[in-house]
């Protein structure tokens, strides 16, 4: 192992926790801040501005989850930069990645117009929660450029080990959001349009405390040093890993859309059980993150400094404790789910419906593991060329168990196909685990190519 893959420290499980905790905490705060924000609304007394916020609030997040490739990059190409020792890259790739996140959010703002009445054509909506929308997004699409920049920024910081500036960050936005929700809704009496500006100065304010984390890479002049900054062959290798993972993430967004649209059509009782088990899946995501993200950053680090051994190391020390936790999860739904049930869902129908369905959600924790850990290894890796086409491979296994399965077994049969399409991207992943070895430049085979 080469000296820059030990600056950090040796690789214990220590300090896969030091990198994992952090990211859990910070993802429990993003559902207590749409928990708020649907009660602060609420005590307006109307439907239409819970209905407003709600679309308003998936229509940005929608478009703001195809950007995610630029968390996930960052993440991937700092950490290899770390790893080999190059100080001045890391910090030319915060910046090529806070110009590509400036750059699509001002291109939101200029495009809001078509963008909302996409929406709109979309998901259609009443009148009145069309307009008290309108006036949502009009004023947080204004946010646009901060909200992608920061998927800049947290990369870089899970990258450089950071993730408690992670934490801060989310504690900084979500919780300023929520005390902004708070004065302007109820106390200025703004409605729905004080729901939109306490998330825009949240948004604006987060990323200048983003940036003040991020002040390492600021501190001398590389972040500004354009020859190196637009390096052709270094923009057009992150081009690449970007573009496979927008690519990905569509996939994977649109196989999930897929699940709600067809889950809609077995009736209103499996719809609403199917929102309820959807969000203990969010748990196990939130759950597997912090340790997806460790792998992330510690397998980066490793391939940068041409160490293999230190990868594999990586991957293993990171996937234990993920499989602890998806084995723990699994069995506090087991335990607990019917409970958690009951109090999300008062119809009888639905509590029974959930309770049916709750052991696809089970086994999913369990099942889902692998393609959690494996993206993390790979994006670390930046094999995400092979991470792109096992997701296109997996979604068009999904959609032939949806057609095979479905018209027998129903719901039972949709559950299955969302775990088989889990399984499959663990499964093809992990197959395709050894080339990724062989491509570290620290492997014998790279040794060989060159």
């Amino acid at each position: 192992m080469t000296s820059a893959a030990v600056a950090a420290g040796p690789l214990t499980h220590r300090r896969v926790l030091h990198i994992a905790v952090p990211i859990v905490l910070a993802n429990i705060t993003v559902p207590i801040l749409g928990l708020v924000d649907t009660g602060v609304v609420g005590q307006l007394g109307e439907a239409a501005p819970i209905g407003a916020v709600g679309l308003g609030a998936v229509v940005l997040a929608t478009v703001y989850w195809i950007f995610g490739f630029l968390r996930m990059g960052t993440t991937g190409l700092v950490a290899q930069a770390r790893g080999a020792g190059d100080a001045a890259e890391t910090g030319a790739i915060l910046t090529r990645s806070m110009m590509v996140g400036l750059s699509a959010g001002l291109a939101m703002v200029a495009l809001q117009v078509p963008l909302v009445w996409a929406a709109f054509a979309i998901a259609p909506a009443s009148a009145e929660v069309e307009s008290l929308a309108r006036d949502y997004l009009t004023i947080r699409i204004w946010g646009a450029p901060a909200t992608i920049s920061l998927y800049a920024l947290t990369g870089w910081l899970i990258a450089t080990e950071r993730t408690r500036g992670v934490l801060l960050l989310q504690l900084w936005i979500n919780g300023l959001n929520i005390g902004l929700d708070l004065w302007f809704v109820l106390g200025l009496g703004w409605g729905v349009q004080g729901v939109a500006v306490a998330t825009l100065i949240a948004e604006w304010t987060g990323l200048a405390l983003g940036l003040w984390l991020c002040r390492a890479a600021f501190g001398g002049r590389q972040w500004r040093d354009w020859a190196r900054v637009f390096d052709r062959a270094r923009i057009r290798r992150m081009m690449q890993v970007n573009g496979d993972i927008m690519v990905r993430s569509v996939v994977l967004q649109m196989s999930f859309t897929a699940f709600l649209f067809i889950g809609a059509g077995f009736g209103d009782v499996d719809l609403a059980a199917n929102q309820v088990l959807l969000q203990f899946l969010a748990v196990i995501a939130y759950g597997l993150d912090g340790f997806a993200f460790a792998a992330e950053a510690l397998v980066g680090q490793a391939v940068g400094a041409k160490s293999v051994q230190a990868m594999r190391r990586a991957g293993v020390m990171t996937s234990i404790w993920g499989f602890g936790t998806s084995v723990a999860l699994g069995l506090g739904f087991w335990a607990f789910g019917p409970w958690a049930i009951d109090v999300m869902a008062r119809d009888p129908a639905v509590q029974e419906a959930a309770r049916l369905y709750l052991p696809w959600v089970v086994a999913a924790s369990v099942i889902s593991l692998a393609a959690y850990m494996l993206d993390g290894i790979f994006i670390g890796a930046t094999g995400t060329r092979q991470m792109r086409n096992t997701v296109i491979f997996s979604a068009i296994c999904y959609a032939g168990a949806i057609w095979a399965l479905v018209p027998v077994f129903g719901n039972h049969g949709l559950w299955a196909a969302l775990l088989l399409f889990n399984g499959l991207r663990g499964v093809t992943l992990g197959l395709l685990y050894p080339g990724l070895e062989r491509q570290c430049p620290g492997s014998p085979a790279a040794a060989r190519v060159v």
